[in-house]
């Protein structure tokens, strides 16, 4: 799970460098929910994972 986390928050990230830089203006608004969602994620699983016992 955690794999998949980092995966897509790199995609998350790099589309973000494409959004930001003003390539696309739909692109970044669609970047920056993505990052917070997968920010979200990586945090969680992180979290989740320090917990297993």
């Amino acid at each position: 799970m955690l794999r998949w986390t980092v995966t897509f928050i790199i995609l998350a990230i790099v589309a973000g460098i494409f959004g930001f830089g003003g390539i696309a203006a739909g692109a970044a608004s669609i970047a920056k929910v993505l990052f917070f969602i997968f920010l979200v994620l990586f945090v969680i699983s992180l979290i989740s994972g320090r917990t297993r016992v």
